[in-house]
């Protein structure tokens, strides 16, 4: 773990086993990899992106949070106290990261404006590159 100019670590959560069965990219292999890793933020990342994609808004909102949820639990798990960088650049943070940006995405769509923001907010305090990468 480097330090970021306040000296709080980076949390970088371990590889993530759903990431080779979600390389094939159908909504199909996403259900899969939840079923079979149901641990892994980025399968719930994935399912809810293709469900926002599809104008599913309800359902994309349950599986981003079910991925955020999920992120938050590795991340604790991998010392995160609750702040700190969780740097996109390093490739397993990258299903709870997009898990935030959905469930921002997906808050905005039902009109949970206060979930929206502050989840894009904790997206930029989280990586800033991310939020650049996911939010525009």
């Amino acid at each position: 773990m480097t330090d970021n100019l306040l000296g709080l670590p980076e949390t970088r959560l371990p590889d993530d086993p759903a990431a080779a069965v979600l390389a094939e990219e159908s909504e199909q292999t996403s259900r899969e990899a939840a079923s079979r890793y149901p641990a892994s933020s980025l399968a719930w990342a994935v399912l809810a992106e293709q469900a926002l994609a599809d104008g599913r808004d309800l359902e994309g909102y349950a599986f981003a949070r079910t991925g955020y949820h999920r992120g938050l639990d590795a991340l604790r798990r991998s010392g995160w106290r609750g702040q700190g960088p969780v740097p996109w650049e390093h490739e397993p943070n990258r299903g709870f990261l997009r898990a935030l940006a959905a469930l921002s995405a997906a808050a905005g769509a039902i009109g949970e404006e206060e979930e929206q923001r502050r989840c894009a907010d904790f997206l930029r305090g989280s990586s800033p590159e991310a939020a650049r990468q996911l939010l525009g």
